[in-house]
């Protein structure tokens, strides 16, 4: 596995931040999604809760993932919104009910199953938030982990770059 640190300012828009542009770069390929684009166009097709986004979808990130069949995809963006308190928020941005459902800590679970299903062997996922975990699966093997120091009092942003174990059935 590669570890790598690097320091760059912050920036509400995390993918361009130089290190993690240059990281997604080095593995964005083929047919990508991205659950919580925000105001990000890098995945081929995008979805964003908020209506106010110019994403090809405006769907709860797990019904998106629903949507696509089994082992279809060769990238994933996982930047979910980082806690329980954000992602009541998002969800009363845009009017939604904010429930039990929504703000249950297995939340992420949820959305890394379906994750986890829908890439390809050999798909690649990238995770950003603030710790290692990533996808955190038997059948995922990290390959790199980049952490994005931004100094004074700001949390380092932490990138895992996972990739799909192929699994053989003899």
């Amino acid at each position: 596995m590669i570890i790598n640190r690097k320091w760059a300012m912050p920036d509400s828009n995390t993918f361009k931040i130089l290190p993690i542009k240059y990281l997604i770069d080095k593995y964005h390929k083929g047919m990508s999604i991205d659950p919580f684009a925000n105001n990000s166009l890098r995945a081929k097709i995008t979805n964003d809760l908020n209506p106010e986004y110019n994403t090809n979808y405006h769907l709860d990130a797990l019904t998106f993932l629903k949507m696509f069949p089994t082992e279809s995809i060769d990238f994933v963006f996982y930047d979910p919104p980082y806690s329980l308190r954000q992602v009541s928020e998002c969800y009363k941005n845009v009017g939604i009910e904010v429930t039990q459902e929504t703000t249950r800590a297995d939340w992420n679970t949820k959305h890394k199953s379906e994750i986890k299903r829908i890439l390809k062997p050999s798909g690649i996922v990238m995770c950003f938030g603030w710790n290692s975990n990533g996808i955190g699966s038997s059948d995922m093997e990290m390959i790199e982990l980049l952490v994005v120091a931004h100094g004074g009092q700001h949390n380092d942003t932490l990138i895992t770059v996972e990739k799909k174990i192929q699994t053989f059935l003899l």
